[in-house]
């Protein structure tokens, strides 16, 4: 199986410009507290909801302030055609729980996450994936 397969297609992304409040509003409106930031279709960074929280707020910063400024630069990603396996154990040593997917020309295409794998393989993959990522 490869990440293709299991993707979520329909990402929210935010862009460099957005304002803290605007990302942390849509991550609240869509149930979910990763967000993908991007230049075009040109991945450049990835923001949480525990990033707004303690990069953001907890330094007293504006909730007008641009969301480039505590984004995690360089993140590690997954390609389309990555075999499962592979991705699987790649979050599972970075203890990552989401990762932007990039096809052949570096363009953000989708986002495979911890729960996207948990509904759709095996439970023995998603459950050892899950170990890894959640250890100390």
């Amino acid at each position: 199986m490869k990440v293709r397969d299991l993707m979520s297609k329909d990402v929210q992304v935010a862009r460099p410009g957005d304002s803290l409040q605007e990302v942390a509003r849509r991550m609240h409106d869509g149930d979910f507290g990763f967000m993908p930031v991007a230049d075009g279709d040109t991945l450049i960074g990835t923001i949480t909801d525990r990033d707004l929280v303690v990069r953001a707020l907890a330094g007293g910063v504006s909730a007008t302030a641009p969301v480039v400024e505590f984004i995690t630069r360089d993140p590690y990603t997954a390609r389309v055609d990555d075999d499962l396996k592979t991705v699987l154990d790649a979050m599972s040593s970075r203890q990552i729980r989401r990762l932007p997917v990039l096809d052949k020309d570096n363009r953000l295409v989708g986002v495979v996450s911890l729960g996207d794998l948990s509904t759709r393989v095996k439970e023995k993959y998603a459950g050892e994936a899950l170990e890894g990522i959640s250890r100390n």
